[in-house]
């Protein structure tokens, strides 16, 4: 397994990446998660759409709260659109963090099993078995069109460049 070192920090200190870097213009890599309600959902299943992937370290901590609200309210206003929160937290917090928060579009989902999704995306954090925080917006086709790995683990993503590019590639996919 790849280990890439010094590309994102946790509180300022150097942690190990597992997994390739995923770069724009590739196939998005194949991923096997559970929903909250314990069912498997893989990327195929959302093909023909554009899909984005907010990336959180636990929905437990307020910069990840913050990432999750930021991604329900697109979810919302971009119905056509697929949303997934992952994370590695277990699908009974994730649907626990759901109802309590009232979250209606935003689809979460648990990396907690294989920790495939986290190695296959090159985010999962050798040293604490969590996943970096990362943004990916992907085609209808499964090509990644948009990639953040964020540096620092407890910092919010760039949410203006990620909106940007989702609302760029969600126009493309509705021309004919």
């Amino acid at each position: 397994m790849e280990e890439r070192k010094n590309v994102v920090t946790f509180n300022q200190e150097p942690v190990t990446l597992l997994g390739p870097e995923i770069q724009v213009g590739q196939r998005a890599p194949a991923f096997k998660l559970l929903d909250s309600n314990m069912k498997e959902v893989t990327l195929s299943e959302s093909r023909g759409k554009t899909r984005v992937l907010s990336v959180v370290y636990s929905l437990e901590t307020p910069v990840c709260n913050l990432q999750a609200q930021t991604f329900e309210e697109q979810a919302v206003k971009h119905p056509g659109v697929v949303i997934y929160s992952v994370s590695m937290d277990l699908p009974f917090t994730q649907a626990r963090y759901r109802e309590e928060r009232k979250i209606k579009k935003l689809i979460f989902l648990s990396d907690y099993r294989e920790a495939s999704f986290g190695m296959a995306y090159g985010l999962l954090i050798k040293e604490m078995r969590l996943l970096a925080r990362a943004i990916f917006i992907i085609d209808s086709s499964d090509f990644v069109r948009y990639v953040e790995y964020v540096k620092e683990v407890t910092s919010a993503p760039d949410y203006d460049q990620a909106l940007a590019a989702l609302e760029k590639v969600a126009t493309e996919c509705l021309e004919p």
